[in-house]
């Protein structure tokens, strides 16, 4: 069914970003969401980017409704040509959102899903975001985040230190951090981080639930 908020519009074509990191990872990542989300309800991703993501878990989990978001223009309108394109009734309109600006535009929601943001932007980007679900989850709500991770103070890769150095001279209030600390934020939010999942290319799935 054809979500009327997304009219078929040839342009969407030119309007749709393409990530080949998206297209890698995006069936080990549903594999982890198929496990770990609610049968039904809200789930709002943080920082959809292209759209890619929140287009292939709504055609895959279909009884769930998505709310894809992005601070960027450009994003939002490729999530808006990925959405038209893949022709999906539960993914709504996406909303402009700035982890670290409230209100959120959203009030409530069973799961946050959020890729690959945290170590491409400086920490308090990631306090704002605990500090959300903190606000929109209810007990027994899920946060899921996805990235590479320093564990016990060290890189797990090679790949990743060089990533991290990589990050950092683009702006050094970015780059890899220690799961540790992002685990220990959750739990001073109330959220609760289940064992850590080893993905593809060194990067790792946290699972973190509402007390």
């Amino acid at each position: 069914m054809t979500n009327p908020a997304y009219p078929s519009n040839p342009a969407n074509s030119a309007m749709r970003q393409h990530a080949p990191a998206t297209e890698r990872n995006r069936e080990p990542i549903l594999a982890v969401l198929r496990r770990v989300l609610p049968a039904r309800g809200l789930v709002l991703e943080i920082a959809s980017g292209t759209g890619q993501h929140v287009t292939h878990f709504a055609a895959a989990l279909p009884e769930l409704v998505w709310q894809p978001s992005d601070p960027d223009a450009e994003a939002r309108a490729s999530i808006a040509a990925w959405t038209a394109h893949a022709g999906l009734a539960n993914v709504l309109a996406p909303l402009e959102l700035n982890v670290e600006r409230t209100p959120w535009g959203v009030d409530a929601a069973q799961a946050l899903v959020c890729i690959n943001m945290i170590h491409i932007s400086p920490w308090s980007a990631t306090q704002a975001l605990f500090a959300g679900a903190d606000r929109l989850l209810g007990s027994g709500g899920v946060l899921y985040l996805y990235g590479p991770y320093r564990r016990h103070g060290a890189h797990t890769a090679p790949s990743n230190e060089a990533f991290d150095q990589q990050l950092r001279s683009r702006n050094p209030a970015w780059g890899v951090r220690d799961m540790e600390t992002v685990v220990a934020l959750g739990e001073a939010h109330g959220l609760m981080c289940g064992e850590p999942i080893e993905m593809p290319a060194n990067n790792f799935s946290l699972v973190l639930t509402k007390r």
